[in-house]
């Protein structure tokens, strides 16, 4: 499996008025799509390959914000996932073009016939269109797949439905991946994922304790809807700017050893650093432990460098002919 953050071309448009008149003929896919996990890979392989047989373009289409947002915002998910990221991961897998559809109180009252007919043909010029077997559409969600077949009959466009991915016997999903990676459950979730999950942002300053009590940290600005749960991670760290990546051991957390409340991600790398990088990606491979409160800095230092070790163990039982995201732990 190729790498989540590989570098491929991907024509990306923010509202219908960017979409350009070329952007079909195209095989495209609908959908949220946050996380990206392997239902939604299982869709980018059929509308790739459906584009591929055809000399179409291989399209998806997501939104922006999470449409509960604007529908119940009471029960709007957490996202994983920004715009930009979800649109890396899917030209990993081949999807040329991507809409992010701004979602707002106007789009969620058209009618599902609306967004068939002037969206997905007139505007993006779907030719066939591949969704998941539970897919709902246009205001209130009265749009389902019998609809969505109907409309493809007069308006000629062919579809093509999925039915769900299974691991171990259990649906995958962006709810499920989300509720494993906050329980901590970052290995299972990446069976889910195909690829670690990861954070990635700007490196913040510190309160300068771990530099002078325990272990030099970069400290991530942990501004993500969605956190791993607190605890200790064996993980690897990107520097964006460069591309330079190190093993490392991360904690996200609140250093109860001393007295903090604020939440906090730290990371920890097993190899030299020359230059503080700027932004970081952070990928979560395996949980090590719970965070807990020690009874002085050297205890918790001394409890650091025997994570360290779980991690360089961790490491080492890879094989180094097979690139770490072709593994599943």
């Amino acid at each position: 499996m190729g790498s989540f953050w590989m570098s491929t071309e991907v024509r990306v448009y923010r509202s219908l008025d960017e979409t350009p008149a070329d952007f079909g003929p195209c095989a495209l896919t609908v959908g949220n799509f946050d996380g990206v996990h392997a239902g939604h890979r299982e869709l980018f392989s059929r509308v790739v390959h459906s584009a591929r047989e055809h000399g179409w373009r291989a399209a998806a289409m997501t939104f922006h914000p999470h449409p509960a947002r604007v529908i119940a915002p009471g029960r709007a998910p957490l996202v994983m996932t920004t715009p930009e990221q979800r649109a890396q991961i899917m030209a990993s897998c081949g999807i040329e073009e991507v809409l992010v559809l701004p979602f707002t109180e106007e789009t969620a009252l058209w009618s599902p016939e609306y967004f068939v007919r002037h969206v997905l043909v007139e505007k993006l010029k779907a030719r066939t269109i591949c969704v998941g077997e539970d897919f709902r559409f246009g205001h209130k969600h009265e749009g389902n797949t019998f609809l969505l077949q109907e409309l493809g009959l007069e308006c000629g466009f062919s579809t093509q439905f999925i039915p769900p991915v299974r691991l171990r016997g259990a649906r995958v999903s962006s709810s499920r991946v989300r509720a494993l990676v906050q329980a901590g459950h970052v290995a299972l979730a990446r069976r889910l994922l195909c690829r670690p999950f990861a954070l990635e942002g700007a490196v913040v300053s510190g309160h300068g304790i771990g530099k002078k009590e325990t272990v030099p940290t970069l400290n991530l600005d942990p501004a993500f809807e969605v956190l791993p749960g607190n605890g200790v991670y064996v993980t690897r760290t990107t520097d964006l700017a460069t591309g330079q990546q190190w093993h490392s051991v991360t904690n996200v957390g609140t250093r109860p050893t001393f007295s903090g409340d604020a939440l906090t991600v730290e990371t920890f790398l097993l190899g030299p650093l020359r230059d503080t990088p700027h932004r970081i990606r952070v990928e979560f491979l395996a949980r090590v432990r719970a965070e807990r409160k020690f009874n002085s800095p050297e205890a918790l230092k001394a409890q650091i460098f025997r994570d360290v070790q779980s991690a360089q163990r961790y490491f080492r039982t890879l094989d180094a002919r097979v690139p770490l995201d072709a593994r599943v732990s």
